[in-house]
């Protein structure tokens, strides 16, 4: 099995998000091939930003720089297509030499892989440069587009994962002013701040009045995990908004008590049922 195998089983298994993939890719060429700069790169097809790099001697891009991607190398090596673009002096390429980013330069090279979602459209480019030319065996042009298309294996993992994350926490709006938020799953530090960003950007497009945050889903969370939760509800009341607990169960309610949480202080009630009655709605079942 070579490197390239290995990398991509290793890549599958324990890579979290795309961010983390894209470091660690650039990581991996820079120490299999002798290239200057390795960068990734997403457009809008109007500005194309570098989301992370890799430089060695020479800061040639740096992160979180923006251009207009009709200026760019990436956006020749998305014209070109799927396969590798390799332009081997780009002070000679028609299509690189009048190009801003080549005056810059001087000389070099510059190999370019379009990055895609699953439905075919583009989300950038992954990319070598060099000031100094550089000669790439079929090998590594295949390590290139390999890399791309483990990338974009992982943009479908991230979209994939958002959207399991958007059905365990959703704010689901019951009439105006009033909401709930019911927590499914097992819960991490990571999960909780997402919880925590999304709940508070939905709230406010709601302009609620009330949120009944549904805790019964919970199946696993630690200490610390009940601390930032609980700061959902200090956030919802800075912001105007009355929240109020359900669904605590005696083990939550204990980690609470371990992180020293005042549970009291918070309005607490047994099911949604409850909840939806002390802010003055009753339920009626037809007979």
């Amino acid at each position: 099995m070579d490197s390239f195998s290995s990398f991509s089983q290793q890549t599958i298994r324990r890579f979290k998000n795309f961010d983390e993939a894209a470091g660690s890719i650039l990581k991996f060429i820079g120490e299999t091939l002798n290239i200057n700069t390795l960068f990734i790169a997403k457009n809008d097809k109007s500005t194309n930003e570098i989301v992370k790099v890799v430089n060695k001697k020479e800061t040639l891009v740096e992160e979180g720089a923006t251009s207009p991607f009709e200026d760019t190398y990436c956006k020749l090596s998305v014209d070109y297509g799927k396969n590798a673009l390799i332009i081997p002096d780009i002070t000679q390429n028609e299509q690189s030499k009048p190009l801003a980013v080549t005056k810059n330069l001087g000389n070099g090279s510059f190999i370019g892989v379009p990055i895609y979602y699953e439905d075919g459209r583009n989300y950038g480019t992954i990319c070598g440069l060099d000031t100094k030319t550089f000669d790439l065996s079929e090998r590594h042009i295949r390590l290139f587009e390999t890399m791309s298309s483990l990338l974009s294996y992982v943009l479908e993992l991230d979209e994939a994962n958002k959207q399991i994350e958007d059905l365990s926490a959703p704010l689901v709006p019951i009439t105006e002013g009033v909401a709930i938020l019911p927590i499914i799953g097992n819960i991490d530090m990571d999960r909780v701040e997402r919880i925590i960003e999304q709940t508070l950007a939905k709230s406010q497009g709601l302009y609620l009045d009330n949120i009944l945050i549904d805790l019964s889903g919970i199946t696993k969370m630690n200490d610390e995990v009940v601390t930032y939760l609980m700061r959902i509800i200090n956030l919802m009341d800075l912001v105007g908004i009355e929240p109020i607990l359900t669904g605590i169960r005696p083990e939550i309610a204990m980690q609470a008590i371990r992180s020293r949480i005042d549970v009291k202080k918070f309005k607490v009630e047994n099911n949604l049922e409850s909840a939806l009655s002390k802010i003055g709605f009753e339920l009626h079942r037809k007979s």
